[in-house]
């Protein structure tokens, strides 16, 4: 079955734009560093589930894409690297800590931005709206995320 998921990234990290400007279409989802977020990764996405792809801590937050999980969770590389800023001096190669999957952009779409979710009444209960909830990857609903494609005008995937 299925599942469906919100993942945010900064665009001034990766953007809608560089993850369509990449080897087909795909990225990998780095730097995770909550472990709710990275099991979300590891124990319930799969390849193919649909992804609302969310621009964050930006001047006009929402969803300004549609894409894919590409790959099954496998190992951050970033954790081992001193010179990133997800750098994890407590994990080892040996056992990981902190893990990705890999992400296809399928569409770009106008952005849906925060109060345009937020006002709308069929998504009420996103978990991106609710106060306090900071995840940067959230389960979406399947209700939910075909409201989603039917207010961006995208075909259901």
């Amino acid at each position: 079955m299925t599942k469906y998921w919100l993942m945010k990234s900064e665009p001034s990290e990766v953007s809608v734009d560089d993850a369509l400007a990449a080897p087909d279409a795909t990225v990998p989802w780095t730097g995770v560093r909550n472990y709710q977020a990275r099991n979300f990764m590891r124990d319930a996405m799969r390849v193919g589930d649909g992804v609302l792809f969310y621009h964050s801590s930006c001047a006009q937050p929402g969803i300004v894409g549609i894409a894919q999980v590409a790959s099954g969770a496998h190992t951050d590389p970033t954790q081992f690297d001193p010179t990133s800023p997800y750098f994890d001096a407590a994990s080892k190669p040996d056992a990981p800590r902190w893990l990705l999957v890999d992400v296809q952009v399928l569409h770009k779409t106008r952005n849906l931005t925060l109060p345009l979710l937020r006002a709308d009444a069929d998504l009420q209960d996103l978990l991106v709206l609710k106060k306090g909830n900071r995840l940067s990857i959230t389960p979406v609903e399947p209700a939910h995320w075909h409201t989603i494609l039917q207010r961006l005008g995208v075909e259901d995937l």
